[in-house]
């Protein structure tokens, strides 16, 4: 678990910031720093770099004491030991309507995670607190998940389970990516490294016959919320998160 947790650490020091996406090709600021120019234009640090202000376990609405730790300004999530290998997924404390959510991150090899949206951690008594549109972080070479599915639904940068990628830049293992989800009322779009993976709209026709046709055909109204909280999942694999920045918009 030590050399887990320090190979971890080792890959988030690596690196120097290189933010792709809309909000800045030649992201030039700090990491976890915003510039005048980006909070004039309404961005806001959704992580700090230093503390877990703002996140919480999906159940326990309390931040898990174990798996996820914050080191040289990235918030990491590696195999837990006192949970069996995981410590759950972390939601954001605040939730969104329409938006464009900005994060950086770097899988280890093997890795799969998720960038989850419009989460409802207060339905069902909770039973659905870790259900929601997911964009896939996987090493799309190394993980099985990557053939499971249909026709790579399952892959990085699609939406999970419901929409595969298309053609992309993977920067692969060890390596910062970004992700970038712009949300405008039922229009959705996901971009990985800049450009665009994902485009759909929410509550069509389209949308519901791709929910029948997926894991979460028995979840009524499934991806369908106007505003849910921000949430990181936690697989058991070591990921790393930085960046992490919200514009919400009208």
């Amino acid at each position: 678990m030590k050399i887990l947790i320090l190979f971890a650490l080792f890959l988030c020091a690596t690196g120097l910031s290189n933010s792709g996406g809309l909000i800045s090709d030649q992201h030039t600021t700090p990491a976890n720093s915003l510039s005048d120019k980006e909070i004039k234009d309404g961005w806001k640090l959704l992580f700090d770099g230093k503390t877990t202000n703002g996140w919480m376990n999906a159940k326990t609405r309390q931040f898990p004491p174990d798996g996820w730790t914050i080191k040289d300004g990235c918030l990491i999530v590696s195999p837990a030991t006192k949970t069996n290998g995981r410590s759950g997924d972390i939601v954001s404390a605040e939730k969104f309507r329409n938006f464009e959510l900005y994060i950086e991150f770097k899988y280890t090899q093997g890795a799969n995670s998720g960038i989850k949206y419009f989460i409802d951690i207060d339905r069902d008594n909770g039973q659905f607190a870790s259900i929601g549109c997911e964009y896939q972080i996987l090493d799309d070479k190394n993980h099985p998940d990557a053939k499971a599915g249909i026709a790579g639904n399952r892959t990085l940068a699609g939406l999970y389970d419901l929409i595969a990628p298309k053609p992309k830049k993977d920067h692969g293992p060890e390596k910062w990516n970004s992700a970038l989800i712009i949300v405008n009322g039922s229009h959705v779009k996901h971009f990985l490294n800049g450009e665009v993976t994902v485009e759909y709209d929410r509550g069509t026709p389209e949308w519901k016959k791709l929910v029948a046709d997926s894991k979460f055909k028995n979840i009524p109204g499934f991806g369908e919320n106007t505003e849910g909280h921000i949430l990181l999942q936690d697989h058991g694999n070591i990921v790393a998160f930085r960046n992490i920045r919200i514009k919400e918009t009208l």
